[in-house]
C-alpha cells in the first residue's frame, strides 16, 4: 500500500533558524526574552522579542498561544523538543514511526501569527524559514515535505519563494483565512495562485491570526484561538466559493488545514441560502470536485455525516505533530497523534475509506 501522509505537521522555530537571515538582517533578528513568572504572562515567560513586540503574548487583546521558543523548563520536559525543531530528524522519524505515518507535511508554529508591519523584515524573516525548511526536506528523502510561507505583502518576492520552495520538497502555499486586511478572493494574490498552479503547488489555508485588525480585538484569554485564528479560514472557504476564485485558476489544488470540517454544513447552508441560482445538488460533493478542495478531519466529528457533505474523496487528516502535549496527549482537538490507529480501528468506517484519508486524498492535494 502506499505511504500513509500525515496532512497537518509542525515546526517549532528553533534559534537556529535565524542563521538563515541575510547578513544584512542579524541585527534585527529575531532574540529570545524572559520576564519573571509573577506577571500576567506567568510561566509562559519565554518569547521571541521581534520587530518591538512578544511572540507568544498569552494574556491580553492581540495575545495568542505558541509552542516556540521552548523554554528551558518545558525542554527539560520534552524529550522531543530537538524532534520538534526539526534539529533531530533521526528522531522525528522514530515518532513518524510510532504514529504510523511515512510522510509528514509541515507548517510553521511562529508565522501563524501576524509578527511585523515592516514588508521587508518580513520578506528576510520567510527567506529564513523557507531556508531552513528547504535544508531539513534536501535531507529528509522526501518524507518531510512542507509548505511555503510567503511574504505576501511583496508579491514579486511571494513568487520568487514559491520558486524556490518547488526546488526543495515544498508541496504547497502556507495562507491564514484573513491576510492583513484582504480576504483570499482578493485580485492582489491572483500573481501566487497563478504561480502556485503553474507549479503543482497547493494552496493550504491553515488556522492562524493573520489580521492584525481582528487580532486585536480578542482577549485570548477569554476567546483562546477561536475568533482570530479559527474563524477566518471559513471567511476564506465563504469567499473563494461565492466569488468563483478557483474556476479562475483550473489547475490548482486548495486545502484547509487544521480547521476541522463540522463548519462545512454551515457555510454550505450560507452560500446556498445567497446563491439559490445553483443546482441543490451543486451544495455537496461536487462542489469539492469543481473546486479541488480538500477539507481536515479531527477524529472527534461524525466522519459519516461529513461525507454526505464533502464526499469521501476530499477529506485530509493531520496528527499535528509539534503542537501535542508531552506524552503524545493534548486536550486541543486538533492534535491526534493516535490518527492512524483510531481510524484503522473504528470498524464503522469502511477500510477504503480509511486508506483514502490517510493515503490518497493527502497524495492528491500535496501532489504526491
Amino acid at each position: 500500500m502506499a505511504d500513509v501522509v500525515d496532512a497537518d505537521t509542525h515546526v517549532a522555530e528553533p534559534i537556529e533558524m535565524w542563521d538563515h537571515l541575510d547578513p544584512e538582517w542579524a541585527p534585527r533578528r529575531p532574540v529570545i526574552v524572559t520576564v519573571p513568572e509573577d506577571t500576567l504572562y506567568k510561566s509562559s515567560n519565554y518569547m521571541w522579542l521581534i520587530d518591538g513586540s512578544i511572540f507568544p503574548r498569552s494574556a491580553g487583546k492581540g495575545g495568542m498561544f505558541l509552542v516556540t521558543p521552548i523554554s528551558p523548563e518545558r525542554r527539560a520536559a520534552m524529550p522531543d523538543d530537538r524532534a520538534r525543531e526539526l534539529l533531530d530528524l533521526d528522531g522525528r522519524f522514530r515518532d513518524m514511526e510510532r504514529l504510523g505515518a511515512d510522510v509528514q507535511v509541515i507548517y510553521p508554529t511562529l508565522f501563524l501569527t501576524y509578527l511585523t508591519d515592516d514588508a521587508k523584515l518580513e520578506v528576510a524573516l520567510c527567506r529564513a524559514y523557507n531556508r531552513y525548511l528547504a535544508d531539513v526536506g534536501d535531507r529528509s528523502a522526501g518524507r518531510l515535505r512542507w509548505a511555503v510561507v510567503p511574504p505576501l505583502r511583496d508579491i514579486d518576492a511571494s513568487v520568487a519563494e514559491l520558486r524556490f520552495g518547488k526546488q526543495h520538497g515544498a508541496v504547497s502555499v502556507f495562507f491564514r483565512g484573513i491576510e492583513g486586511d484582504r480576504t483570499l478572493d482578493d485580485p492582489y494574490f491572483f500573481p501566487v495562485y497563478e504561480e502556485a498552479a503553474s507549479l503543482g503547488l497547493a494552496i493550504t489555508v491553515h488556522q492562524g491570526s493573520g489580521s492584525p485588525a481582528l487580532n486585536g480585538l480578542v482577549d485570548v484569554q477569554r476567546s483562546h484561538t477561536f475568533t482570530h485564528g479559527r474563524l477566518p479560514p471559513l471567511v476564506a472557504f465563504r469567499n473563494l466559493v461565492a466569488n468563483k476564485i478557483p474556476a479562475q485558476f483550473p489547475e490548482l489544488r486548495w486545502g484547509f488545514i487544521e480547521t476541522g470540517a463540522s463548519w462545512i454544513p454551515f457555510v454550505l447552508h450560507q452560500l446556498k441560502g445567497v446563491f439559490s441560482s445553483e443546482e441543490p445538488e451543486y451544495w455537496g460533493p461536487k462542489l469539492f470536485d469543481d473546486n479541488r478542495m480538500w477539507i481536515s478531519y479531527e477524529l472527534a466529528e461524525d466522519l459519516t455525516y461529513l461525507t454526505k457533505y464533502i464526499g469521501e474523496d476530499h477529506i485530509v487528516t493531520g496528527t499535528d505533530y509539534g503542537h501535542h502535549s508531552t506524552g503524545f496527549g493534548s486536550r486541543d482537538p486538533s492534535a491526534q497523534l493516535n490518527m492512524v490507529d483510531v481510524l484503522r480501528s473504528r470498524e464503522e468506517y469502511p477500510s477504503g475509506l480509511v486508506d483514502k484519508l490517510l493515503v490518497g486524498n493527502p497524495r492528491a492535494l500535496y501532489g504526491l
